[in-house]
């Protein structure tokens, strides 16, 4: 990641799309949970769902990421909203955590760090009997997408597929499928938006254009080519 880059996300509301509503709904359709549960958020990013789990679910939550100054975020903004959330600097393929302990792993736009299927794997044993997955993954709308598109995400997730793919790989990985709900546009530009605007105001202060197109290019591509591609959040629990 660039100077740029990081200058461009610094303090952004998110760092994936997504919304306080969707984060809601998903906690919803996760079902009951233990009266104060053990929560992790991994890849918080800036912990836009990481306090408004600790609000809602009352419980024992840690937001995990390996930016430190992503982790400062988020104690800012559990303090400013008076909840408590630990912080934890780790990589999410080595979470320092306890297995059997997780009521409720969250992940919002992360898991293609490690790859949708690696996640899964890894992230079963860390849950309590009775444990229950939330994430959210680029997935292709369409089994043709256009050649720009395909060429922006081949770059960076070559294994992204689409949702009847990733279906099928949760089922034949021995999970529940509770909930699939595909993330609104208004998610997307929750993220964008605010990103659009620091690109902006980097250019303003001399970042020649060259530097930005990167963190820009993203945002280009999505209105390209933004039917092609969506976020979908899945709601699973191990079957026995």
């Amino acid at each position: 990641m660039t100077d740029v880059f990081w200058r461009a996300h610094q303090d952004l509301p998110r760092e994936a799309p997504g919304s306080e509503a969707t984060t809601q709904l998903l906690l919803q359709l996760a079902g009951p949970l233990p009266p104060r549960p053990t929560v992790l958020d991994v890849g918080s990013g800036t912990g836009p769902a990481t306090v408004l789990l600790a609000r809602l679910t009352g419980g024992h939550v840690t937001a995990v990421d390996r930016h430190e100054p992503f982790l400062a975020a988020v104690a800012d903004r559990a303090k400013a909203a008076n909840v408590h959330v630990e912080t934890l600097a780790a990589s999410m393929d080595a979470l320092p955590v306890e297995p059997g302990s997780i009521d409720l792993l969250w992940s919002e736009g992360a898991a293609y760090v490690m790859g949708f299927d690696a996640a899964l794997a890894a992230w079963r044993p860390l849950l309590t009997p009775s444990g229950v997955v939330v994430l959210t993954e680029c997935e292709w709308s369409t089994p043709e997408p256009a050649p720009g598109a395909r060429a922006f995400w081949d770059a960076g997730y070559p294994a992204m597929r689409t949702t009847a793919g990733n279906v099928a790989a949760i089922e034949q990985a021995g999970w529940s499928i509770r909930a699939v709900y595909a993330l609104p546009d208004s998610d997307w530009d929750n993220y964008y938006g605010p990103l659009a605007a620091r690109i902006e105001q980097l250019r303003a202060e001399g970042v020649p254009d060259d530097e930005l197109a990167a963190v820009r290019e993203e945002i280009d591509v999505r209105e390209r080519h933004g039917p092609d591609y969506g976020y979908t959040a899945y709601v699973l629990r191990p079957r026995p």
